[in-house]
């Protein structure tokens, strides 16, 4: 055996012996990392819940009669894409529900605020739980009777049993435990409505009404499934007549042309330009349908622009083209995703089809659906700017839609906007 060929058997049964992830070198700067324990609880990353296999089908998580009404899914079925842990718990996805059981008692919350809405949710607990939904809370509550709306899952024993909102109403329903149940609650101004399994079982009017926050599950004690989360957000007012462009500012000079179709549909044509709202918005949900007349078009939603200026503003990317026939691989940003910020973890629309987007904007936090299925979660954590291109801007602006260049063809109907209420007290 030559000296050589004993040299690469010797290193070949040390790097056998070397634990996984040893075998290369550090870079220059890299931290040394050690791997960590298990925790009961894994709080939720966009880059953990991105999909890591070929996805070549566009996702449908709500019923097309659900997405005609605007519903979007909370929870995609299958990762927890859009929660947030605020507590040390096993939270985790077991088949299609999200599935808890032990650990720090605390909740599981949505990352976008809400205000007025209809939310569906199917839960299963055992007979010893102790859980609820909260409505307009904080991440960390600290009274249901003055700072949330704890919506509960408990035995007939507890003194706010299940449906109850605990501190304010009681609710009186028979609730068979290890058995899939379904809520409907409308949450409306002060008013809010619960039914269980078709049944109305609570009104309730708050003297004192929270109006916004997130929506957050909760692990108290014992195991608690939940599935098929739904929410349509209520109140949204009209942007668009289908009969002429009130309310909206066009620049004649600009090479883009934006008319009325006899569809009474919103069509953008060549580029580069803008149409702009006459109305500024802040913190806001938007919803509207769209449809790409050819393939790999590229247009967008500008929103929080400064007035007047040329397409100043986030923009919500609408490119149905993605790489590789895999959906997680999108072409430039893709449709939901923040352009040049956040790239959508998955192009949920198809060129040449009607799709519907879900944007909610709230302080620094972006959210975005397609087709009901939750693409963008994104923070702007840059210091605060006037300039949106530069930093963080807060400040109330307009809503563009982009003619993008001379190839665009691209329609717009149903577009509704709502503007978030304030929540009374301190920001959750």
């Amino acid at each position: 055996m030559c000296c050589r060929t004993a040299s690469v058997i010797v290193v070949a049964i040390l790097a056998s012996l070397l634990p996984a992830g040893c075998g290369r070198p550090r870079a220059e700067g890299e931290k040394k990392t050690t791997p960590a324990k298990p925790a009961p609880s894994a709080k939720p990353r966009e880059e953990a819940d991105t999909p890591h296999a070929k996805v070549a089908t566009a996702p449908r998580p709500v019923s097309d009669d659900e997405l005609a009404q605007g519903f979007v899914a909370l929870f995609d079925g299958q990762t927890l894409f859009g929660w947030h842990a605020e507590s040390r718990a096993d939270w985790r996805v077991e088949g299609d529900a999200i599935v808890v059981a032990e650990g720090e008692p605390g909740l599981l919350c949505t990352t976008a605020d809400f205000s007025d809405y209809v939310l569906r949710c199917e839960f299963q607990s055992a007979a010893d739980t102790n859980s609820g939904i909260f409505l307009h809370t904080p991440p960390k509550p600290t009274d249901p009777a003055k700072d949330c709306y704890e919506l509960n899952i408990a035995g007939p024993d507890n003194p706010f049993p299940t449906g109850s909102l605990v501190k304010r109403a009681k609710a009186e329903a028979e609730v068979k435990p290890s058995e899939w149940h379904a809520f409907e609650v409308t949450v409306q101004g002060p008013q809010i409505r619960v039914q269980l399994d078709g049944k109305q079982i609570v009104e309730y009017t708050d003297p004192q009404p929270l109006k916004r926050g997130r929506i957050g599950l909760q692990l108290n004690s014992g195991r608690v499934e939940f599935r098929k989360i739904r929410l349509k957000p209520l109140g949204l007012a009209e942007m668009f007549n289908g009969r002429d462009l009130a309310g909206w500012k066009t620049y004649p000079d600009q090479p883009s042309r934006f008319t009325v179709t006899g569809e009474g549909w919103l069509n953008a044509k060549n580029g580069r330009g803008q149409l702009e709202s006459e109305k500024s918005y802040g913190d806001f949900v938007m919803q509207f349908d769209c449809i790409t007349h050819a393939p790999q078009l590229n247009s967008g939603v500008f929103f929080r622009c400064i007035p007047g200026e040329f397409m100043n503003g986030y923009e919500s990317q609408i490119h149905n083209g993605f790489k590789n026939g895999d959906r997680s691989q999108p072409v430039d940003c893709g449709t939901g995703g923040v352009f040049r910020r956040k790239n959508a973890r998955l192009v949920a629309a198809d060129d040449q089809q009607w799709f519907t987007e879900t944007l909610i904007v709230n302080g620094p936090h972006v959210a975005a659906w397609v087709n009901g299925y939750q693409v963008t979660d994104w923070t702007d954590e840059r210091p605060p700017h006037e300039n949106p291109r530069e930093g963080l801007r807060l400040k109330p602006g307009t809503i563009m839609l982009q003619g993008h260049d001379p190839t665009t063809d691209i329609s717009f109907r149903n577009l509704r906007i709502v503007e978030l209420a304030t929540r009374p007290g301190p920001a959750g």
